[in-house]
């Protein structure tokens, strides 16, 4: 059995594994002595949702792949029906979830698309 081909894999798993790890024992340490309600705590918490809001946004403006074949109006409207449902639902996440994909998909039926 040869295994010439298999060490890049192998130290690709153990060099990635060890960049992160790292990390991830860090940020458990950090973590336990973090006061929750600090500002600094409070602030990454609203650069992070901010990121991910503008992903979202890029998606909703911007679309690539099989999303771009749809109108923009009827992605817009897909994100209401989901944040409505979201909210009906007492701020049940995978309610808007579903009911976001659901609108979407039935539009796209409907369109044709």
């Amino acid at each position: 059995m040869n295994f010439d081909g298999v060490w890049p894999y192998v130290f690709i798993a153990v060099a990635g594994w060890l960049a992160t790890d790292i990390w991830r024992w860090l940020g458990v340490l950090a973590g336990n002595r973090l006061d929750e309600k600090s500002e600094m705590l409070t602030w990454v918490k609203a650069v992070a949702t901010a990121l991910v809001a503008a992903v979202i946004a890029k998606l909703i403006v911007y679309p690539t792949g099989e999303l771009e074949a749809s109108p923009l109006w009827l992605r817009l409207a897909a994100v209401a029906i989901g944040a409505l449902a979201f909210f009906a639902g007492g701020r049940n996440q995978i309610l808007g979830i579903v009911a976001a994909i659901a609108f979407l998909a039935g539009g796209l039926f409907v369109l044709g698309a």
